[in-house]
């Protein structure tokens, strides 16, 4: 199936992905790992919830840790919309795709829509939340990995190209894919809105899970400083994959685990895609640089975990290729 013409004027607008909320066991040892260790900043806490944002990031959070009976699940995505009709906009457009969609309350947050997509993501929308000053020249506060912003999603899907063609309804362009050379089907597929390669991705596979959530990094430095820190600190087995460099994004990575079994990506030097005549990338599934342009092969535990969305049932991925996996 080839991939979709861009949507240039879809019915509402996103702007860029915004945050995620993740379940967790314990919220002390999260909080750790997430400021000590990866260096976000705390914005509020409670005791079942800690907000946190990147470094360059004015709005209120980005990563919100729920305390839940449930640990290791997601329990929503979400992006923020250009304004308040949007809102309203994307409303009509769920319910014309026959999803479920309802108004809600969120700390933070304006009004807030949750919904979900075609494979059962729970997604919601708003447009404003609350503004905190800049901290990016507060240098004392850098910690960790050095985080600036979160950058993407990556998302297991049961059948790429459904979810490829949902998102290019709402507007998101993609930038580079993998195609399986035998079914023409696409094998895993990246998507943006904010002029980066991704927002959002999909990865062939039992779904919907989410594979990772990524965060940018000022270089690869920071990177090879955070292995440094986990390697020293107790976390040397929460380190899975890199670092490297991808061949599709060309983005400097490593990929590490939170207590909880959240994918974690640390991400650098992509490129822009702006354009809206900008042409797609394509990779052969088979081809060993699309998912390492150098460094060690991906293991087979980045192919198989992920963590499921609260509500929603995986079911197999309907394209049984397989790309090249480290012995």
């Amino acid at each position: 199936m080839p991939v979709p013409d861009p949507n240039l004027y879809p019915d509402f607008n996103v702007i860029r992905l915004s945050h995620t909320c993740l379940n967790v066991a314990d919220l002390t040892a999260s909080r750790k790992f997430y400021t000590e260790i990866l260096g976000l900043q705390v914005t509020d806490e409670t005791d079942t919830h800690i907000y946190l944002r990147a470094m360059e990031e004015r709005g209120h959070h980005c990563i919100i840790l729920q305390k839940s009976d449930r640990p290791g699940t997601v329990e929503v995505m979400g992006f923020k919309t250009y304004d308040e009709g949007d809102l309203d906009r994307a409303e009509a457009f769920f319910r014309s795709k026959g999803r479920p969609t309802e108004w809600v309350q969120r700390p933070y947050q304006g009004r807030t829509l949750l919904t979900s997509d075609n494979i059962g993501i729970p997604l919601e929308f708003h447009h404003k939340m609350d503004r905190l000053d800049p901290i990016h020249q507060q240098y004392a506060l850098y910690r960790g990995v050095k985080p600036l912003r979160i950058d993407h999603f990556n998302c297991f899907s049961p059948e790429v190209d459904a979810s490829v063609a949902f998102y290019n309804d709402m507007g998101f362009r993609v930038t580079e894919y993998t195609e399986d050379a035998d079914s023409k089907k696409l094998w895993a597929a990246w998507m943006h809105r904010k002029g980066g390669v991704h927002d959002m991705a999909f990865t062939n596979g039992t779904g919907p899970r989410m594979h990772h959530v990524a965060f940018w990094v000022p270089t690869p430095l920071n990177i090879i400083d955070l292995l440094d820190l986990m390697s020293t600190t107790g976390y040397v087995s929460n380190i899975e994959r890199g670092p490297g460099r991808h061949g599709i994004s060309n983005a400097f990575f490593l990929y590490i685990l939170d207590p909880d079994g959240h994918r974690i990506e640390i991400y650098c030097s992509d490129y822009q895609t702006l354009d809206p005549d900008h042409e797609p990338i394509h990779w052969d599934l088979k081809d060993p640089q699309r998912q390492t342009l150098w460094g060690a092969a991906a293991p087979q535990s980045w192919f198989e975990h992920g963590t499921e969305f609260v509500g929603t049932k995986p079911v197999e991925a309907m394209l049984k290729a397989t790309p090249i996996i480290a012995p």
